[in-house]
């Protein structure tokens, strides 16, 4: 495992790292029982993997309350990440009135006395103006020693530069991958307040696994796109097989194009089995050149008429 400072934060996390949203989920995801999630995440720490990143509304709350009993005695391994903004049991709030319960919550079910980041949970982009009394809640927790480190979980490159000129959001989680690339409009300025940046999705949902085609039906959180949608996809995902031309799998390419960029500190891919682990891990083998970054950033700004047109998530 290769390891990466999170920005300015004095952190350092494994490139993997391990997207928790599938944690015992099985209304989104299926199959994933309490003995599978304790065997996958010790696995991950032994592979070196040190980065969680979960939610209060993964699962309903058992993301985190499985994280906390399988990471008892060893919270001086890991680095935790949770969210503010998505209440266990559905529906939005981001009230400065209630993060404090929200916040003493997700300790209690991690089992822990701090995060080592909390995310603002893809809010509105109001909130990226810094105004709301929110921010000082934070700033509050983090003298508390309740959060160690803060910022937002975001999508596109105009949240981020809103984000991190108007806050003092050291941490950001963004939605970067082959497939959606508008956030690295951003990485200037990224670059510049010297932000840690987390990769939510970066195997697009798992399309970038290569396991998906036109005649593919999705239920569940997968059940999103119209069948319009799945041949596009589809159709761009086999515009790309150059990329494993040479044996190597389109989940090793992908993790690797998203690491090439130094802005980058960890991608947190969701792991559902040993088998998508060890796939996971073989990211850090890859290197793209300089040209096959390119022709891969060309790719989409042709597909998206330079960010004009971007694919529905």
């Amino acid at each position: 495992m290769n390891y990466r400072k999170l920005g300015s934060t004095g952190l350092e996390v494994s490139e993997i790292s391990f997207g928790a949203w599938q944690l015992g989920n099985n209304y989104d995801w299926g199959g994933m029982d309490d003995k599978t999630a304790h065997y996958l995440v010790s696995e991950a720490i032994d592979s070196g993997i040190n980065l969680f990143d979960t939610a209060p509304n993964y699962a309903g709350g058992r993301s985190e309350s499985l994280l906390g009993e399988i990471l008892h005695g060893k919270r001086n391994l890991v680095v935790l990440v949770s969210k503010y903004g998505h209440r266990p049991n559905g529906g939005l709030n981001f009230s400065a009135d209630e993060f404090q319960i929200s916040l003493d919550a997700s300790l209690q079910r991690l089992k822990t006395d701090y995060l080592d980041v909390l995310l603002l949970h893809n809010p509105a982009k109001e909130m990226y103006r810094g105004q709301d009394p929110l921010w000082q809640a934070l700033r509050v927790a983090r003298q508390q020693g309740k959060i160690r480190h803060y910022g937002a979980s975001l999508d596109f490159a105009s949240d981020i530069e809103s984000c991190l000129n108007n806050t003092d959001s050291e941490v950001l989680e963004i939605f970067f991958n082959i497939m959606h690339q508008d956030v690295r409009r951003a990485f200037p300025l990224v670059r510049e307040k010297r932000a840690g940046i987390i990769v939510k999705i970066p195997l697009d949902s798992g399309w970038l696994t290569g396991r998906f085609n036109a005649q593919n039906k999705f239920d569940g959180v997968r059940g999103r796109w119209s069948e319009d949608e799945i041949k596009q996809r589809a159709k761009l995902i086999s515009s790309l097989d150059w990329l494993t031309a040479d044996g190597s799998t389109l989940t090793q390419k992908a993790l690797g194009y998203v690491l090439a960029y130094d802005e980058v500190s960890c991608v947190i891919p969701g792991i559902r089995s040993q088998k998508q682990l060890n796939e996971n891990l073989t990211g850090v083998e890859y290197v793209p050149t300089d040209e096959i970054r390119r022709r891969l950033e060309n790719f989409w700004d042709e597909f998206t008429l330079n960010g004009t047109k971007l694919l529905p998530w």
